[in-house]
């Protein structure tokens, strides 16, 4: 492909999923891209490295089933629509069971290179302060949850909103060779291969009722950070809370969440007794090698020297070395609903469309998604063609519907895709004959993932072919 110095570059600001993915989806478009990355000008609370797309929270993906959840169809959509983030994704892969888990170091790499290697898109590092240049006519912000101060307060008084912003904690994670695997052992929820997978993607270390109860009482009595004043009214979002928090809502409130024991058998059971647990806490391969495990749903607010000790409690982690600890930080999302149009445009002025988790969806593939069809609208914009909407029966389209207007402006809060977001299908007489209520919901979700894929297909069609 040679650079077409005939059209203006889109500037996208941000250099993280959203914004990587619009960058590379205008330019296989044909449109030039600047992408402005702040990193390493300017650090973030929770970015760690100056690579592109790196992954700050969880390694995980999240489901990678295209038939049976919609996480998975989403993934598989974007893989029709050449995502780079679910190419490198798929190259980057570690086991996870049914999940699509990442090496994220490698990842990172792979997104970047790809990016720098692309003959139509510039990288320049640097901040963006306030609102960009007016020069620039065609701006996507891409910026996500840890958008620089001056940025974001320059779009919340173009909007007129009042911030919004909620918690999102991250969990730790551990050598692999610290932990006692006489205690341990490798096994995913129900024997589940995934797409690195082999069954056996996760490690367990498993609780009685005594060890819960020991657990819990220190998680609730654990000191905690303390939060400024300016941010003791930011509430947490649910998908994504500090595991102490979940603690304090109930005793048993893990054992039915991140430490439920279903769909796992204990081979190191003392003899005489069945294998099964009273709670389980999981690890997830964090990196290629294997040598980093995190520990699946622990996030955490607790101050570094708590986690240690409380972490230490679970039985196989008694020795546990920590490559990195649990943190906190601030995320920020504006009320989509009202402030942007049908194609991520800011509606009192339109040269800014926004990308990711800034425009209130949550999720790494919900992010990425989002940058991939702000990517695309600004190219159509670009070249001077009529924007094509994914219908609203696909994942994207579902997504981009509930954070352009089907979300309640007045309770606006990040979401996940899901089978709620998309148009229902109710199942003829013929279809739910012999079926009894989940399996009727499972073949719903089976139709509705078909139809999915299929309308994707639809609007992958409506791209311009460009000449290599």
């Amino acid at each position: 492909m040679t650079q077409n110095t005939d059209i203006s570059p889109v500037h996208i600001i941000g250099g993280g999923l959203a914004g990587s993915e619009a960058a590379w989806q205008c330019a296989e478009m044909g449109v030039p891209v600047i992408l402005h990355e702040m990193r390493p000008v300017r650090k973030t609370e929770a970015h760690q490295t100056e690579g592109l797309a790196e992954l700050v929270c969880s390694n995980s993906f999240r489901s990678d089933d295209k038939e049976n959840n919609a996480v998975g169809v989403l993934h598989e959509e974007m893989r029709i629509c050449g995502s780079l983030i679910m190419r490198e994704g798929d190259k980057a892969a570690v086991p996870a069971g049914g999940a699509l888990a990442v090496d994220r170091d490698v990842f990172s790499e792979g997104v970047s290179a790809a990016l720098e290697n692309h003959p139509l898109i510039t990288i320049k590092r640097e901040e963006i302060k306030g609102l960009p240049p007016e020069e620039w006519d065609s701006v996507i912000v891409s910026t996500g949850p840890l958008t620089s101060p001056d940025l974001a307060k320059a779009v919340q008084q173009l909007g007129g909103e009042d911030e919004l912003a909620f918690f999102d904690a991250i969990a730790p994670i551990i050598y692999k060779d610290s932990i006692n695997f006489d205690t341990a052992w490798f096994q995913s929820r129900y024997d589940k291969e995934g797409p690195a997978g082999t069954g056996s993607d996760y490690i367990n270390c498993p609780m009685n009722e005594e060890q819960y109860h020991t657990f819990i009482t220190a998680l609730l009595e654990a000191d905690k950070t303390e939060f400024k004043e300016w941010e003791k009214n930011t509430p947490y979002f649910e998908g994504c809370m500090p595991i102490e928090v979940m603690a304090s809502r109930g005793f048993e409130t893990l054992r039915f969440g991140p430490m439920k024991p279903v769909g796992l058998t204990n081979p190191n059971a003392p003899e005489g007794e069945s294998g099964k647990c009273h709670a389980v806490v999981q690890l997830r391969q964090d990196n290629a090698l294997g040598t980093l495990y995190n520990m699946v749903g622990f996030q955490t607010k607790m101050k570094y020297g708590a986690q240690q000790e409380i972490f230490r409690m679970i039985p196989g982690l008694e020795n546990a070395e920590f490559a990195r600890l649990g943190g906190i930080h601030r995320n920020t999302f504006i009320n989509s609903p009202k402030l942007l149009n049908e194609t991520l445009q800011m509606k009192v002025q339109n040269r800014l469309r926004f990308a990711g988790q800034i425009t209130g969806c949550e999720g790494y593939v919900e992010s990425a998604s989002v940058g991939l069809m702000t990517g695309r609208f600004a190219a159509f914009e670009r070249l001077g063609l009529d924007i094509k909407m994914p219908a609203k029966t696909t994942a994207m389209g579902s997504l981009l519907n509930h954070i352009t207007g089907g979300g309640n402006a007045d309770t606006f809060q990040p979401m996940n895709i899901n089978f709620g977001l998309m148009p229902p299908y109710e199942l003829t007489k013929e279809e739910r004959k012999g079926l009894k209520g989940k399996e009727r919901g499972r073949l719903k979700k089976q139709i509705m993932a078909r139809r999915a894929l299929n309308d994707i297909h639809e609007w992958n069609d409506t791209k311009p072919a460009i000449a290599a």
